[in-house]
This record gives structure tokens, sequence and C-alpha cells, in this order.
């Protein structure tokens, strides 16, 4: 399982951008392999977050499929 805290606390302090962040949950989604996607942290207030962030993020890694 993959868990959002977890990218955010191996590869936090590079990611700079909401889509940025879509971007490496793709990639960890097809790197690990996994079919599962945790969302237990609110991702930080990236300025250029959306509303719908979660829908964003399960979507990124569905999509990454």
């Amino acid at each position: 399982m993959l868990s959002l805290s977890q990218i955010l606390m191996t590869e936090g302090e590079q990611i700079s951008s909401f889509d940025e962040l879509k971007q490496t949950v793709q990639q960890r989604a097809l790197e690990t392999g996994s079919i599962f996607f945790q969302i237990d942290i609110e991702p930080p207030g990236y300025t250029d977050r959306p509303e719908d962030w979660y829908d964003q993020l399960e979507i990124a890694f569905s999509s990454a499929r």
C-alpha cells in the first residue's frame, strides 16, 4: 500500500507544487506496483492546491496503471 504520508516523508522537500505531488504519486504507484493508495494526511498548502485535491490525488494514483 502506498500512502501519502510516506511519499511526503521521503520526497516532500523536493516537491514544490501540487502538480509535482500528483506526478510523484503516479511515479511511485508505477514503481511500487501498489494497488491501494491511502491518503492519510492532508498535503501541504501548495499555492496551486485545488479544493478537490483529494479526488485529484486518487485520480493520479488510479491513472498510473
